[in-house]
């Protein structure tokens, strides 16, 4: 089983690790996003991403549009905080000739999304969630290889239908405060290649809005202009280095 995802702060990656299990390939999207030919086979195929604004993130739109599936099953699972819509229908669209998804479906988990939600309450909510237990009934329909695919509600699809927008956040919108002293982790965990640090920290135009930068910095000195609180969440099943190492894209070479 191969599994690809896109994470910020850590939700979707434990996720693809509890899918994949002990025997699991897990490739990170940033780090095969670059290659001009993106070619992938195995019995099983999956693929993992966080919902923004009833949307996959840009970056997982473009490399679904431009992957190669080989597979007997494929699969895509949709982590999301409040509401997830018709964002599963909508990935769906980049399916092709070379590929079909068999099973699509979708997990309430933490929602990161600082302008909008308080991330201490968002904590506090997991166990109404019951992400453990819808979790495992994912990873049990996988397993034996359902044929699924999760449909909205219908609120979701007239809200999904009025809200279209992608999550390309201005630098505008970030505060580095005095805490900063420059470590470097903020730029190391962005996917988007979208921090440099120099005399400062600096932001360009380029953000997918996974706010890893926001959530991991170790000193808690970048912040949301429009944050709720300064409350801050990493998936307790995975670490920092973790996020790096998925999503540092600084020294890529490009993947054939």
């Amino acid at each position: 089983m191969t599994i690809f995802y896109f994470t910020g702060t850590g939700n979707s990656l434990a996720v693809a690790k509890k899918i994949g299990g002990e025997d699991g390939k897990l490739i990170s999207i940033p780090q095969v996003i670059d290659g001009q030919t993106i070619r992938f086979k195995d019995d099983v195929i999956g693929v993992v991403f966080p919902v923004y604004s009833f949307r996959t993130p840009m970056m997982v739109r473009e490399f679904l549009s431009k992957v190669h599936f080989e597979a007997d099953y494929i699969f895509a699972i949709g982590t999301y905080g409040s509401m997830s819509g018709p964002c599963m229908r909508y990935m769906r669209k980049h399916e092709k000739k070379s590929y079909k998804f068999n099973y699509t479906n979708k997990l309430r988990m933490v929602d990161n999304y600082l302008p909008l939600f308080e991330t201490g309450k968002q904590i506090a909510k997991q166990e109404k969630k019951h992400i453990d237990k819808n979790l495992a009934q994912i990873v049990d329909d996988i397993s034996n290889r359902k044929e699924y695919h999760v449909r909205a509600a219908v609120a979701g699809r007239v809200i999904g239908k009025v809200v279209n927008m992608d999550f390309t956040k201005s630098p505008k919108k970030y505060i580095v405060d005095e805490k900063c002293n420059k470590c470097g982790v903020c730029a190391k965990v962005c996917l988007a290649k979208n921090i440099t640090i120099e005399d400062e920290v600096k932001f360009d135009d380029k953000c997918e809005a996974c706010y890893a930068c926001l959530h991991l910095c170790p000193q808690n000195a970048l912040h949301h202009k429009k944050e709720k609180s300064d409350k801050r969440w990493l998936h307790p099943d995975v670490t920092v280095a973790e996020i790096i190492k998925a999503n540092n894209r600084l020294n890529n070479a490009e993947t054939e």
